[in-house]
């Protein structure tokens, strides 16, 4: 599956669907196979765990679950809100992302 995701990890992005509706987070992983990303402290589960080397004692612990990437929107780095992505050219001739909302090329 060679797709070009709109987002990729280290992303600032805006989930527009969902329970977490409405915040801001950034990527830490994007599973390709499924289309989906874990946002940092969002879409938070309770997992139980059985004691082990990392958690001793066991329990429950909070953690990420993925969201679909159709329900994230990259955040504008220049005006600071969600925005759509475009693709062209730089100057040098390599293919870079950009915010259609203020132009600005996305790093």
């Amino acid at each position: 599956m060679n797709v070009k995701f709109h987002v990729k990890k280290g992303d600032m992005v805006f989930v527009n669907a969902g329970n977490e509706k409405g915040k801001t987070g950034k990527i830490l992983r994007v599973d390709r196979k499924n289309m989906r990303a874990i946002v940092e402290g969002l879409n938070m589960v309770s997992k139980n765990t059985k004691p082990n080397a990392n958690n001793p004692q066991g329990g429950i612990i909070k953690q990420e679950a993925p969201i679909h990437i159709s329900n994230l929107q990259l955040v504008d780095p220049a005006k600071g809100g969600p925005t759509r992505i475009g693709r062209r050219l730089d100057s040098k001739g390599k293919l870079v992302r950009y915010a259609k909302k203020s132009g600005e090329e996305i790093k």
